[in-house]
This record gives C-alpha cells, structure tokens and sequence, in this order.
C-alpha cells in the first residue's frame, strides 16, 4: 500500500497505532520463535539427513545437525551456508540451473567436487500460492529417502512456506506506518508515527535496523525484499511528500523512491543486506529519466525508531552522492561517501554561485573539469596533468582560464574551498 501526504493526514494516528498493536499481536500468536528450526529438525528427522532452511536468495534461515563422524557432511558449499549465512552468486546459479525455482517438488542435484560440491542434494522447493519463497536442502544418500518419506517431507517444506509468505507480507503490511515516519515531519506528529512502527514490528522493534533509499524508483513497492521489516514507496516532492529529504531522490528533487527497513544481526552484518539492495536496482525505471541509473544509498546502523527520519535523510544523500560519483555505487554507504555527507545535505537546486556561475556552464565543461580534478589534487599541479593526462604547462593555462571566469585566486585556501564546493554541488543537482 502507497499512501501520499494527504491520505496519510486522513489518518487518525491513535487508529493506526491500533491498528499495528493488533497486527503486532496477530503475528506474534501465529509464529513462535524457533517455528523454522523445529520445522527444520522435523524434516532432518523424517529423512534421516540434516537438513538446510534458505531463502529463495539462498540466505540462511536454519540448519539441523550433522553427524561429527561424517567428513563430506559438510562439504565446502554447506559450510560456507552455515558461517556466512549466505551462498555465494556462483552456487546460486548452479543450483538454480537445475530449475528449483520452477519445481513444485523433490529435485536431486548430482555432487560437483570441482564445484565444492562432494556431495549431491535433494532441493525441496518451499512454496506458497504457486510463489517460491526458499528451499530446504538435505544430502542425498544411498539409499536415499523413499517416496513416502518425501511427500511427508514436503508437507512440513509447504508449512515452511506457510510461514515465510506470512513474513513477507507483514512487511509490505508496514508499509503505511513506516511512510508515516519517514514523511510526518518533527513534532507530535513524528512521535505518534513511531509509536505506530514500533506497535507493528513488536519484539523487532527494538532491534538493529538500517534504512536504504533506492531512486528513481517507478511502480509499486516490491512484495517483499528479503531481510527488510518494511517497504514503502516516498512520492516525489510535489507530489504529496512532506518538505524536506523525503521527496528528493539520487537524480535530484522530484525523484520517486524506494525506501526498506532492514533487519540486521549486528553493525558488521550489512553485507546481506547490501546484497538484497542491489538486486532492486535493476528493476528501476523512471518515466523520462533516460541516461539516470538507478543507484541506492545505505545510513547508518540504527536502533531507536526515533532515529528514522534522520537515518533516511543519510540514506537519500547517500543515493545522491552514488548517482553524482558513480566510483561511489551503485549501492553507497553514508559512511563511505566522504565530503559528499556535507554536500548531500544542501539544497537539491542547481548551484548558482555567482563565481562559478560562469564556469559551469555547457561551454567550459573541460575548464570545470580540470578545475575539480585540480582541487581533488590538493592542487598538485604534477598530479593533476597526470590524472588529466595532458601536459603541466597547457593545465597552467587552463587554471588561468578558471581564475579569469570566476575571479577567484586559486592560490587561496578560501577560494579553492568555494570552487571545490561549488562543483561538487553541481553534481548532486
């Protein structure tokens, strides 16, 4: 559900905080932590083999045990599952060639030891309403499980199916309480918004939580994003958003986009997370912005709900700083972007300095450009002809140039800092 400004101001927050109290409650009753292990274990047990729960992005969800006595029981491919909580793309591939993602049943997979595979695998496709939503995995044996064993296997794989569904929609769920927080403005208002996140997330709202922007951003909000608590679309500033970081995307203001509130384990878990992201980014496309990839941005870590707002501005700067550098993204991290933290925070209007005025302009695009790398220099002139790849004495004639277009003195810290400035601004417009 994408709700604007308006609509959101037809909300009475005590309903909704009501509303999330009792969708709190409804999926805290219809799942106990530890349903997936026991799950997990129910199936090693009906089959005699340990058993491996991942997302359909073969993220690690649970595992059963191995038996210690057996050395291939953990062949390179399931120990990495287990200590990194994730698969690498190559596995993913292979084992999604043998069509897991469109089986609706049991599917053996043959060992590869060049692959890191000793062992084969039987894949149980974990579905729900014809959706795939992970795969539970076993290693084969001889003589390997019977059909019976099987079918009773992949009751307990749809009832895991049942579960994940359950999750992801939940999440999608938020997206009204969570577009509250992020548009609602300070105030009364914003504290009544977080009381109706912090409501529906229940237990998980006082967990570790990163906030992405992903921009421009066309359509819907994805079903789910694996690892996310929430997804919601922000309109474009104009366009029903409230003043502010809310409506401004990596292209500048007007930009619809994607905002996720992740789950983490801990502040040094974001790989996963970054993973998820940069499969979104793919599916972008705005209307009209030929030539703008999409690229995401990623705040800081955060665990008080309170904290949202501020973490969504760092991520939509983020977004912009990756879009403006492209050695930044496509997916950048607040704390990774460097001066771009300060820039990011300025107003999203064209830079219009009346010193550079001139200098950014269509007709002296290589002056800017020798005038930026220069400065990125820390005005090394040797540096900079190098980085430019012309010689010193014609990058001294186009330094002049700058110095005559915007009456600065490029020997002076103050001026260099305004210039520096300035063109770096200019990108993020």
């Amino acid at each position: 559900m994408i709700l604007g400004h308006r609509q959101l101001s037809r909300i009475r927050v005590p309903d909704l905080i009501h509303l999330s109290e009792g969708r709190a409650r409804r999926w805290e009753n219809g799942r106990v932590k530890g349903d997936y292990q026991d799950l997990v274990d129910e199936i090693s047990a009906l089959l005699g083999a340990p058993a491996t729960l991942e997302n359909r992005d073969f993220r690690l969800i649970a595992f059963g045990a191995h038996d210690s006595d057996d050395d291939q029981a953990m062949d390179p491919v399931r120990t990495r599952s287990i200590l990194t909580r994730q698969s690498t793309a190559a596995v993913r591939s292979w084992f999604e060639g043998f069509g897991i993602a469109r089986a609706d049943g049991p599917v053996h997979i043959p060992a590869a030891p060049e692959a890191g595979v000793f062992r084969g695998r039987i894949c149980l496709p974990v579905r729900n309403r014809g959706i795939v939503h992970g795969y539970v995995w076993l290693l084969d044996r001889e003589p390997g499980p019977g059909p019976a064993e099987l079918a009773a296997a992949m009751e307990v794989a749809e009832r895991i199916g049942v579960l994940l569904a359950e999750e992801a929609r939940a999440g999608a769920d938020l997206s009204r309480e969570f577009l509250a927080v992020l548009t609602s403005g300070r105030g009364w208002q914003q504290d009544m918004a977080v009381a109706a996140l912090r409501a529906a997330l229940g237990p998980d709202g006082d967990g570790l939580h990163a906030v992405v922007c992903v921009t421009p951003w066309a359509g819907e909000a994805p079903a789910s994003v694996p690892g996310a608590a929430a997804v919601c679309v922000v309109p474009r500033r104009g366009g029903g958003a409230a003043d502010g970081a809310g409506g401004v995307g990596a292209g500048g203001a007007g930009a619809r986009a994607l905002a996720v509130l992740l789950r983490l384990r801990s502040t040094d878990a974001l790989a996963p997370a970054l993973a998820a992201v940069a499969r979104l980014l793919p599916r972008t496309s705005e209307p009209g912005s030929a030539g703008r990839s999409a690229t995401a941005g990623v705040a800081d870590p955060v665990r008080a709900l309170v904290e949202l707002p501020a973490a969504w501005e760092q991520a939509v700067a983020a977004a912009r700083a990756a879009h403006a550098q492209p050695g930044l993204g496509p997916v950048a991290r607040w704390s990774q972007i460097g001066p771009y933290r300060l820039l990011a925070t300025l107003a999203a209007d064209p830079v219009d300095d009346p010193a550079a005025r001139a200098l950014l302009g269509p007709a002296h695009r290589e002056l800017a450009r020798t005038a930026e790398v220069f400065l990125d220099c820390a005005g090394q002139a040797g540096r900079a002809a190098a980085a430019l790849g012309i010689h010193r004495q014609t990058l001294y004639y186009r330094l002049g140039r700058v110095e005559q277009l915007t009456g600065l003195d490029l020997d002076a810290g103050e001026d260099r800092l305004l210039l520096h400035m300035a063109l770096k601004a200019a990108r993020l417009s």
